[in-house]
């Protein structure tokens, strides 16, 4: 899949079947999407794409209002929200900075200069409750009858249900937020996952006997915090279980960055005590353990990870 950072790029397709969203996880109602997003376009003899955006648009609505609150957790970092696009098969994704210029484009100009001109649109899919431009003025109606004017096929996409739920990104965020990880695989279609380049860290781990890999988790504001059982693809032939702390660490930190500190307990020989470092992995988080905890100084930290360690060993003899 190819990525492209707005749509002035000399290797853009000229003519495209678009899908337009911020696909927050890329859970199983986009699946369906991008689905029939990909029949259309082999139908039509064109390239399937997905045009996204960076920031999410009520990140950016929150901190015009300087209210933080509303902006809504993430579900995944751009790196996997890609990730899961290329992994549904799609060629290529337009990923547009949400800016003050971009919120303050009319729908018009948005049709004219971004699907027509940029993106050279020729089928749009949309979900059902899509809207676009300056003050949400866009909707369905609007885009279809652009389409008719300017030769493009439009059509959306009504809600997807799984054992009756509405899937979205909403339902996903309040799986994880509930900490109910089957809850949210159900809804994903795979077990929720963070991926990246392990980073170095303060080397804590070492001093307190349980040495971690790290990872950072780009936004502020996770959907899934807490302690959790895990299991680590990437590093070795064969997943590795663990133990993952997803948080800021509120014993040896205040206000730090969001981190996903992981702790394998068959650690590859191969791999030697530096060889994770900088190699990417995917850790998928299985089941939640508890929230993160405030501990009395490192030996009670010492003595809480031993415990948490003791409970996702049994949770994985349980479960197989």
């Amino acid at each position: 899949m190819q990525v492209f950072r707005g749509t002035r790029h000399p290797q853009i397709a000229p003519a495209c079947a678009l899908t337009i969203g911020n696909f927050d996880g890329v859970h199983r109602g986009h699946q369906a999407m991008l689905a029939l997003l990909r029949s259309e376009a082999q139908h039509r003899g064109l390239p399937s794409c997905v045009l996204t955006f960076e920031p999410h648009p009520r990140d950016y609505f929150a901190r015009l209002a300087n209210k933080p609150e509303l902006a809504p957790a993430r579900i995944a970092t751009l790196r996997d929200k890609l990730a899961e696009l290329e992994r549904c098969g799609i060629d290529q994704a337009i990923v547009l900075r949400f800016d003050a210029t971009f919120a303050g484009q009319s729908p018009q100009a948005f049709i004219h200069d971004v699907l027509v001109q940029g993106l050279g649109v020729r089928y749009c899919l949309v979900g059902d409750d899509f809207r676009f431009g300056a003050k949400r003025a866009g909707d369905y109606a609007m885009l279809d009858a652009a389409g008719q004017a300017g030769g493009f096929d439009v059509a959306r996409m009504n809600s997807y249900e799984v054992r009756g739920l509405r899937v979205s990104s909403s339902a996903v965020r309040a799986s994880l937020a509930a900490g109910d990880m089957a809850q949210a695989a159900v809804l994903l279609g795979r077990p929720y996952s963070i991926s990246g380049h392990v980073q170095h860290g303060r080397k804590l781990g070492r001093e307190l006997g349980f040495r971690t890999l790290n990872l950072a988790f780009a936004h502020p504001k996770p959907a899934a915090m807490g302690i959790f059982v895990v299991r680590v693809n990437g590093l070795a032939a064969t997943p590795l279980r663990g133990v993952a702390s997803l948080g800021v660490r509120p014993t040896v930190e205040h206000g730090g960055r969001v981190l996903l500190e992981t702790h394998c307990f068959d650690w590859p020989d191969s791999l030697g005590p530096e060889g994770g470092y900088g190699r990417c992995m995917q850790v998928e988080l299985l089941h939640k353990l508890h929230d993160e905890l405030r501990y009395d100084g490192i030996d009670a930290l010492r003595e809480g990870i031993a415990r948490d360690e003791a409970a996702a060993l049994a949770w994985f003899a349980a479960n197989g």
